[in-house]
């Protein structure tokens, strides 16, 4: 069956209450781990019927944010999905109160276990309208980002269709396009600030109702960081301070000089070479035939994989009018199928993006034979590791996908990792400061988000652009509407992914491959720190592993003749 084939059936809201109200009073009342595992199994596959039908609706409005079916169809699911955690809270309660735990763990892991005692500190029926009312704002953001239409050289483009002009060799056209891109954000400034101003607001009421201090505290816990802590997490800023900043700033230093440039602004910094930056060769079609003969040589369970993906049409890959911006990979439960969604535009991010989202959905591929839903997938920074970790284990096969500009690609995309870090930390360090201070006024968090780009970013000069200097850059960076505090995650992440990029440079490739496969297997059944140790990787709050990081990225950039690319 082919993903258009996958049929969507709005769930019956009574009837599978009672469904879940019937098996959660038969759990209370077993004996013992055997009959225990035998209902939580029934709920568990009540539970993948749910998640199936929500994330088809999920993926096919992403497709089309104009569909007028599958966008009502999106505002039953925001209104409905925090009642359904009212019944899965019930359940977790109750298996929490089970006698025998430690049968139930070597079946269903430890780890699922922490995670439902973090889910029940961030739940209480109290919070529904708050939770309903965060799902319709993170739908209205994702509209309206959507909805661009950038008028720029006589064609309409929507924003990820507006990349290869920021691209552009020439400069007056990437700074042109820019500016039209910042119009889009101009003309829905109080839009922007509104959506967030609620979002904020909401969040922050959640989070005092529940007990917490802020809605920091609650975010923590919702993005289930079970093994580091807010403390880790400023140490972890400050050696991205210490260590990474001042070798990206050497970086945009080097590229102003190969762009023959006193001054780098802000629509500079995507233009790494006077010739311009390593394109794919082809559409999305032969971008995937390529990527199809990589996997097939890669390993046999990634030819294995990737047949499954394209043989069930569960990539969507071209940008198109209407269709939500980014990337990303998510699930079908019931059909056992990743789904990968991207906006292809032509520049070498439809290779980053095609990797990058393979690796989220191999790993998934490779976990499917864990049956409890919630550790299917791992913890946010840990689903990182395997996305872009497979970014550099596809190095071998660039020439197949940009030719002679391979090893251009390879020197933008190590530069590009670096570069992302500080960014990273940016967005992180905002989020904190906004729910600190959820009384802000939207100037005063624009006003912030500046000060900490000048922190982070000190090399990111708006020119005589207004409304970016203003601080207004985050409005594109979805995960801040959407998924408030992931985002460090990324970064994280990408410290374990150079880790094996440092040990497939050195040659030890069959051993690294071992090492992601395991970890991919793993799925969530164990912690960040866990999997970091089992990939047999250095933890990146660990003493020195940045300055490691720094000191392997200069020595490998500084050995590559970058005239050959001019």
């Amino acid at each position: 069956m082919q993903f258009n084939e996958f049929p969507y059936r709005r769930i019956d809201i009574e009837q599978t209450k009672q469904q879940f109200n019937d098996l959660n009073s038969q759990l209370k009342q077993v004996d013992n781990s055997e009959d225990a595992l035998k209902i939580i199994q029934d709920i568990q596959q009540l539970q993948a019927t749910i998640d199936t039908n929500e994330t088809l609706v999920s993926i096919r409005h992403s497709l089309d944010t104009e569909d007028s079916f599958y966008e009502a169809e999106t505002a039953f699911w925001d209104e409905y999905r925090p009642i359904i955690e009212e019944w899965m809270n019930d359940y977790y309660r109750i298996v929490l109160d089970l006698p025998f735990r430690e049968a139930l763990e070597e079946e269903l892991s430890t780890t699922f276990f922490k995670l439902i005692e973090l889910q029940l500190q961030v739940f209480s029926p109290e919070i529904i309208p708050q939770l309903q009312r965060e799902n319709q704002l993170i739908t209205k953001y994702n509209q309206l980002i959507a909805s661009a239409k950038i008028e720029f050289q006589g064609e309409i483009y929507n924003l990820p269709s507006m990349t290869p002009f920021i691209e552009s060799q020439d400069r007056s056209v990437r700074k042109a396009a820019q500016e039209a891109m910042t119009e889009f954000f101009r003309d829905h400034l109080d839009d922007f600030d509104q959506i967030y101003d609620e979002m904020v607001q909401v969040r922050d009421k959640m989070a005092r109702t529940l007990g917490f201090n802020n809605y920091t505290e609650m975010g923590y816990a919702r993005m289930s960081r079970l093994d580091y802590n807010r403390q880790d997490v400023e140490g972890y800023r400050e050696a991205v301070l210490e260590h990474i900043v001042p070798l990206v700033q050497e970086m945009y230093d080097a590229q102003a000089k190969r762009l023959d440039l006193d001054t780098l602004y802000y629509y500079d910094l995507p233009v790494s070479f006077k010739t311009g930056n390593a394109k794919p060769m082809g559409d999305a079609e032969q971008l995937t035939q390529i990527a199809s003969h990589m996997y097939h040589e890669m390993s046999p369970e990634t030819a294995e994989f990737f047949e499954f993906m394209t043989g069930h049409h569960l990539m969507d890959l071209e940008a198109k009018p209407g269709k939500q911006s980014g990337g990303y990979c998510t699930y079908l439960p019931d059909f056992k199928s990743p789904f990968i969604f991207a906006n292809f535009n032509g520049t070498s991010g439809d290779v980053d993006v095609l990797t990058h989202e393979v690796g989220h959905a191999f790993q998934i591929y490779q976990s499917r034979w864990i049956t409890t839903p919630e550790v299917i997938w791992p913890t946010y920074e840990t689903c990182e590791i395997h996305s872009m970790s497979m970014e550099f284990f596809a190095w071998p096969w660039m020439e197949q996908f940009f030719g002679d500009a391979s090893e251009k690609y390879k020197y933008d995309h190590l530069s590009e990792a670096v570069k992302f870090l500080p960014y990273g930390v940016l967005v992180d360090h905002f989020q904190h400061e906004v729910y600190d201070h959820p009384e802000w006024t939207p100037e005063e968090r624009r006003q912030t988000w500046r000060r900490l780009e000048k922190t982070y970013l000190p090399w990111k000069d708006y020119a005589d652009n207004e409304l970016l200097e203003s601080g207004v850059y985050w409005f594109r960076q979805g995960h801040i509407f959407s998924s408030p505090f992931y985002y460090i995650d990324y970064t994280l992440a990408q410290i374990c992914a150079l880790q094996f990029f440092q040990k497939i440079n050195s040659g030890a490739i069959n051993e690294s491959w071992a090492d992601y496969l395991r970890i991919c297997r793993l799925g969530g059944t164990e912690t960040f720190l866990s999997v970091v140790e089992k990939a047999n990787l250095t933890s990146p709050f660990e003493p020195n592993i940045l300055a490691t990081i720094s000191e392997t990225v200069k020595n490998y950039l500084q050995s590559v003749d970058t005239s050959a690319f001019q």
